[in-house]
């Protein structure tokens, strides 16, 4: 047997999906992302937008932690696109960034709305 196998691809392709489809200035949790994608765990879709088999050049800077932050290493780029796209941010006592969840939540329609 060759090559992996077509569910985890699936599963990808659908978080590329997810993930491309959310709007400058917004933002989803991986939480939302995986509910959305049809994916139990969203930790899975942390391995996958780190991984990103699909070779996608995706907005990793709109999938945040439910608390709207992202790892501190990832802090300075994503302030940069934070500012160029608008995106709501609060600021902590360490200066680190923090998106504004209330502000900055996509819902997506639902199909055939």
């Amino acid at each position: 047997m060759t090559g992996s196998s077509p569910a985890p691809h699936r599963l990808a392709q659908r978080v590329a999906d997810v993930v491309a489809a959310i709007p400058p200035g917004r933002v989803l949790s991986y939480k939302d992302v995986a509910e959305l994608a049809e994916c139990r765990s969203p930790r899975v879709i942390g391995t996958l937008m780190a991984r990103n088999p699909t070779g996608a050049q995706l907005p990793w800077w709109r999938v945040v932690t439910v608390q709207g932050t992202l790892a501190d290493h990832l802090q300075a780029e994503a302030r940069e696109r934070y500012r160029e796209e608008g995106t709501p941010m609060l600021e902590d006592d360490r200066h680190l960034v923090r998106v504004d969840m209330a502000r900055a939540l996509w819902t997506p329609e639902a199909p055939g709305a």
